[in-house]
């Protein structure tokens, strides 16, 4: 096509026919959709606010796109089929009534679907000219030039560790349908601290969408300042918080990974440290310290189960220390599996024992608390005797929880996580407890076997007050407590 009118103009041309303005920020997107296509780059993000129009705009590239080259294929896949036929709809209409694509429509209606359509074109191909797609749905066989993920990340698709690996499955499925060359264009917002189009590194593993060219628009410029005053003024931000809530709003309208679903544990409240257990004997006196703390009591508790691997729940070890200063630490946390194939050697239940073993020597710990709920009630015989052959000194404390879980949880965790006392070791940050704190909702089924271990340690500590003297305090003078020998002078009628 010669001279073919570029992205923005086709797009203000479209508003005009309807009556509308373009918004400053539409124009913004519109030339970095077309820069980006110009320039050749075909692995698009295109993230932006809730309700600024991206939807549309993506619908009107569609129709461009088809525009410039009547030839080309393009799917659409969505969060479910009737998002993805929306897409389809729209760009419908837009063929119909604008200008430069009214020669697209084609006479025959069954080549014009709400779920599909396939326009004028010179070529006769198999694949229609646009396909509406879940994300659910079987895609193999097909062939595009185009893919659009429109809303792929909702909170259907991601409020789970395991739909976050179905979503990302199926969405790599996407390279055996796309032609070489061919465009990929994601438009969304994060629904998850672990989202698809986040692009920093989570858990170790490289962001999703490495490589693509992103478009980034929040609702609030760097100066605070609203990108749509007109649709969204102050007064209309401050209420949409104040509804929302503050996670939501950072997610949808400033475009920021956080939990949507609000959980009240936040392991951003957690300090991180990198030092081991420093253990040391002097005048026959053992002493633990830990990041130059010195530590005065540790807490350990084992919530049970067979710790079948990749089913059922999880069996968690934890421990937590206490520094004299009142300061919390979890330094070891550990989800124990058995080996099935040690099953001719060592059953399930003591398989599990060793490995608690194993975890008291290398933490120091003197004693075990042992959840006796469920299948822990057989497990206290078996791990006094693993602890008696292999000669590690360590009382093993039997406890039968009667209250409600989410109701320890939260007694444990709050206190400590609002007074920021609480620091984990960057191991512990490696594993899914992470996840478990960011997704817990209190009564909600979710995964918690971790956070019902760390919740007994903390449970099991005693709370302590800093012994660091306080010697004055507006004006008046405190006696010094909690233990501790002193300077005394004497008075005595001994001549010597």
């Amino acid at each position: 096509m010669k001279n073919p009118v570029p992205f923005p103009e086709f797009v203000m041309l479209w508003d005009q026919i309807q009556g509308l303005g373009m918004p400053q920020h539409h124009l913004r997107i519109c030339r970095w959709l077309d820069g980006a296509w110009t320039g050749g780059q075909r692995e698009l993000l295109l993230m932006a606010f809730r309700n600024s129009g991206k939807s549309t705009l993506v619908g009107l590239f569609c129709a461009w796109l088809l525009y410039l080259d009547a030839d080309r294929r393009i799917m659409v896949m969505a969060a479910d089929f009737a998002l993805a036929k929306k897409m389809v709809r729209n760009v419908k209409r837009i063929i119909e009534r604008h200008p430069l694509t009214k020669r697209l429509k084609p006479k025959r209606k069954e080549q014009w679907a709400s779920d599909q359509f396939t326009v004028n074109r010179p070529s006769e191909l198999r694949d229609p000219s646009m396909l509406a797609k879940g994300i659910g749905a079987n895609i193999t066989g097909s062939r595009a030039d185009v893919v659009i993920c429109d809303d792929v990340e909702v909170p259907n698709t991601c409020d789970s560790a395991p739909k976050r690996l179905d979503l990302r499955a199926r969405l790599q499925e996407i390279d055996y349908v796309i032609v070489p060359g061919g465009l990929q264009l994601y438009v969304g917002t994060p629904h998850t601290f672990y989202t698809i189009y986040g692009d920093e590194k989570q858990d170790e593993e490289e962001p999703f969408l490495t490589g693509f060219n992103r478009f980034k628009l929040p609702l609030l410029n760097d100066n605070g300042q609203s990108q749509w005053p007109e649709r969204f003024p102050d007064s209309n931000i401050e209420a949409i918080r104040r509804r929302t809530g503050k996670n939501k709003f950072e997610s949808q309208m400033m475009l920021r990974p956080v939990n949507i679903s609000e959980s009240r544990l936040d392991p951003d409240m957690m300090g991180q440290y990198e030092a081991d257990l420093q253990y040391g004997e002097h005048n026959q006196m053992a002493s633990l310290s830990l990041n130059g703390k010195k530590l005065v009591s540790a807490s350990c508790w084992w919530d049970p189960s067979f710790g079948s691997p990749n089913k059922g729940d999880a069996s968690v070890i934890a421990a937590v220390y206490t520094d004299e200063e009142g300061g919390y630490w979890l330094h070891g946390l550990r989800y124990m599996t058995h080996d099935p194939k040690l099953l001719n050697e060592a059953d399930e239940a003591t398989q599990l024992c060793r490995q608690v073993v194993d975890f008291v020597r290398e933490c120091y710990l003197p004693s075990v608390c042992l959840e006796t709920n469920g299948v822990g009630k057989f497990l206290p015989g078996l791990l006094r005797r693993e602890l008696e052959k292999q000669g590690v000194a360590c009382a093993v404390v039997e406890k039968h929880s009667r209250s409600n879980k989410a109701q320890r949880i939260l007694a444990a965790f709050d206190v400590v996580l609002a007074s920021r006392a609480l620091k984990a070791h960057r191991q512990v940050w490696k594993t899914p407890f992470i996840t478990e704190m960011r997704e817990w909702v209190p009564n909600i089924s979710s995964r918690d076997d971790a956070l019902d271990a760390v919740a007994g340690c903390l449970s099991a500590e005693p709370v302590r007050l800093a012994r660091t003297p306080m010697s004055d305090l507006e004006g008046k003078q405190m006696k010094h407590w909690g233990g501790g020998a002193g300077n005394h002078m004497a008075a005595t009628d001994f001549d010597l």
